[in-house]
């Protein structure tokens, strides 16, 4: 049986030169790289290409990167290390109803700490609206904080608009970016857009789970939310995960070297998987369909089904694909992103979401669409039966 992997929003296959370099690293330059000894030199060696060649992905500086266990913590990093520091400026933050959870929860528990939050809505197709940041704003504003590409339905936040915006406020307020489904798929250079803090993950780019890092700008104080060693700047203690690291480096130059190429292949294996259903009826299709949706995704609602039964029917063909948010995937409750978009409960519980990568082909794309129509209209059968 043919095994088809449309779950690349979750996490992707680690690339063989990001394996390589892991492995390489591991084996043989595993010395901590604060030591001062020749293997700890090799080390940090290995740290400062590696920081070099993300920065440059970004058009930043080397000493802007700091390197990080994985998304969750730069988002995390990001909106405490604001917060705490410059707290005497201001305690309101802004942010969106379909952030990640290690935005929102985080918002929210910084609210429990006395900090004001506003949520700001979305439209049907999950994007927020310029106006409403602008209405949104304070004179104790400290902080926004929004994601460029969301991770179920693949929208795409109007973030250089929000910079723009930002950068005209009388007083200064952070803006902070989750760029985890976007880094090494859309180009993005932070100076450009007003960014001051830029969350990246390894694991979405065909590098390793684990790593990530939080671009801050060149200026902007952060204070470490972790006590240790003083690493990264004594932004991020502990030691630095060098095999992780040089590995997420290369993928992130292999990434970005190859955007277009990658975002051409995709775009066709979306196409054709779209194609493959057309004739489906009782589908809703969640993400936008234009420029201001990710090529790398789709969120599709088959009415008349479940959204848990139908991706367990379609595993059982041998193609994996999520219900929403890998992070939220065990959870039973409705989807906080979808509501937020305003769709009702029935669409709701009948969606899939697709994600695609370079390693996918038009063949796959066609015979996945076969074995959806085949097990939605199967299930529609059984549950209309019911």
């Amino acid at each position: 049986m043919q095994e088809i992997y449309f779950d690349n929003s979750a996490t992707t296959q680690v690339c063989a030169e990001a394996a390589a370099v892991a492995m390489q690293a591991m084996l043989q330059a595993y010395g901590n790289p604060s030591s001062l000894h020749k293997k700890g030199l090799a080390a940090e060696k290995i740290l400062k290409e590696a920081r070099r060649d993300i920065a440059a992905t970004l058009q930043a500086e080397p000493e802007e990167i700091i390197f990080t266990g994985g998304g969750t913590e730069s988002d995390n990093l990001a909106i405490q290390g604001i917060a705490t520091t410059y707290a005497s400026r201001g305690r309101h933050i802004i942010t969106s109803a379909v952030e990640h959870p290690a935005v929102l929860d985080t918002c929210k528990q910084l609210e429990q700490k006395g900090y004001q939050l506003t949520i700001l809505p979305v439209d049907d197709k999950g994007r927020v609206s310029i106006k409403n940041l602008k209405d949104a704003l304070r004179p104790n504003t400290i902080l926004v904080s929004l994601m460029l590409v969301n991770n179920e339905t693949g929208s795409i936040q109007p973030v250089e608009e929000a910079g723009r915006l930002l950068a005209k406020q009388s007083h200064k307020i952070f803006f902070h970016v989750d760029a985890i489904q976007a880094y090494g798929k859309m180009p993005i250079t932070p100076k450009n857009c007003g960014i001051d803090l830029l969350s990246a993950s390894g694991h979405k780019i065909h590098g390793p789970k684990g790593v990530g890092f939080l671009y801050v700008r060149k200026g902007t104080r952060l204070k470490s939310i972790v006590q240790g060693g003083g690493q990264e700047q004594n932004i991020r203690s502990g030691t630095e995960n060098v095999p992780g690291i040089a590995a997420f480096a290369i993928a992130a130059k292999i990434a970005c070297g190859q955007m277009k190429e990658r975002k051409e292949q995709v775009y066709k294996v979306k196409q054709a998987f779209l194609s493959g259903l057309k004739d489906l009826p009782n589908i809703h299709i969640n993400s936008p369909e234009d420029e201001k949706g990710s090529e790398y995704l789709v969120n599709i609602s088959f009415l008349g089904t479940k959204s848990e039964i139908l991706l367990h029917c379609l595993e059982a063909r041998g193609l994996y694909v999520s219900s929403g948010s890998a992070c939220a995937a065990k959870s039973d409750t409705l989807s906080y992103v979808l509501l937020a978009m305003g769709l009702e409960r029935e669409v709701i519980e009948g969606a899939i979401r697709f994600s695609f990568s370079p390693n996918n082909t038009e063949e796959e794309a066609k015979n996945a669409a076969v074995i959806v129509v085949e097990e939605v209209q199967s299930l529609r059968q059984i549950l209309k039966g019911k």
